[in-house]
């Protein structure tokens, strides 16, 4: 079985990757798309999204990454894959399923599988181009509006020439609505004959002990829920391996909280970032942690990293004090 951390435009950054493959479980993660238009990318374009290809690809603990690419044109993502390459990029991953509107209006993402024939021209350019020993996957959607197309847009990047395909159970129009239909990741990976991870609603260890068992798939990809819920993935592999299963106590997530502060604070400096990227993570985490929820109450009106920083030591004071 494989875990891969899903790519998440504005939330799964260089920094939230270092922080959940520190925790721990994941085999894998994915980049946010780098959207290539008319323009070739330089080295510090590349670097800006992945800076772990400047070392060997891999985050902090070790945890391979992808690089993930978003467009329409062919033959100017072949070029920009091929730079890539050169800057020392190792696995490539394609952009079918981003249902932001205005990627979709510039003809990325999602909007692409309305036309099947194009998705593959895409692909079977890219892995021409692309020296054999570099891997290219892709991350597909069930379709834009419905899902009439979806066996045939994952035989087209099959045929393409991908070596790998991750399908998130739901169509564009269908967001991230639940449910995520994942016997729709079944019935793709009996049409093709690449691995084919699954996606979507997993928030839980039950979940992704349903979605294996509906998708067939052994391999999941974790998004929000991994975001959500931060030792998920190392819940997940505890399950696999028969360790008895230990959900990490918030007393040692503040201590997670703290370090992706730093870690904010030292990409980017006592700006706006660090403010911004933990109220985010809280108010993503309290859904499921009471104690985020008082955090993220603590810190809401708070605009300086120092009294963010004085907040956090006084909240984890507290909740050592009270345990």
């Amino acid at each position: 079985m494989r875990l891969v951390l899903a790519p998440m435009q504005g939330l799964t950054d260089d920094v939230m990757r270092d922080l959940l493959t520190r925790i721990g479980g994941f085999d894998e993660c994915v980049s946010e798309f780098v959207r290539i238009t008319h323009t070739v990318h330089s080295r510090a374009t590349w670097l800006r999204y992945a800076p772990e290809i400047a070392h060997g690809n891999k985050t902090f603990s070790g945890v391979p990454c992808t690089v993930q690419l978003l467009g329409s044109d062919a033959e100017n993502m072949a070029v920009n894959a091929l730079a890539a390459v050169r800057f020392g990029v190792e696995k490539i991953d394609l952009n079918f399923g981003c249902p932001a509107p205005t990627v979709n209006k510039h003809q990325g993402g999602a909007v692409l599988l309305k036309e099947p024939d194009r998705v593959f021209r895409i692909v079977k350019t890219l892995r021409d181009a692309l020296p054999e020993h570099i891997p290219l996957t892709a991350k597909m959607r069930l379709g834009f509006e419905d899902k009439t197309l979806a066996l045939e847009n994952a035989c087209a990047i099959n045929e393409g020439g991908a070596c790998g395909l991750t399908v998130h159970a739901r169509t564009k129009v269908e967001g991230y609505e639940p449910p995520a239909h994942w016997i729709w990741v079944r019935k793709i990976a009996e049409a093709v004959d690449i691995p084919v991870t699954a996606n979507g609603d997993v928030f839980t260890l039950a979940d992704y002990i349903g979605i294996k068992e509906e998708s067939g798939c052994d391999s999941v990809m974790l998004g929000r829920g991994a975001v959500m819920v931060p030792d998920l993935a190392r819940q997940i592999k505890q399950y696999e391996n028969g360790e008895p299963v230990r959900p990490m106590p918030f007393e040692e997530i503040m201590d997670w909280i703290l370090l992706f502060v730093d870690l904010c604070v030292e990409k980017e400096g006592e700006n706006k970032y660090p403010v911004a990227r933990l109220k985010q993570w809280l108010g993503m985490m309290k859904k499921a942690y009471p104690h985020a929820d008082g955090l993220f109450q603590c810190i809401r009106s708070i605009k300086e990293i120092s009294g963010i920083k004085n907040a956090l030591r006084e909240y984890e004071f507290q909740i050592k004090r009270t345990h």
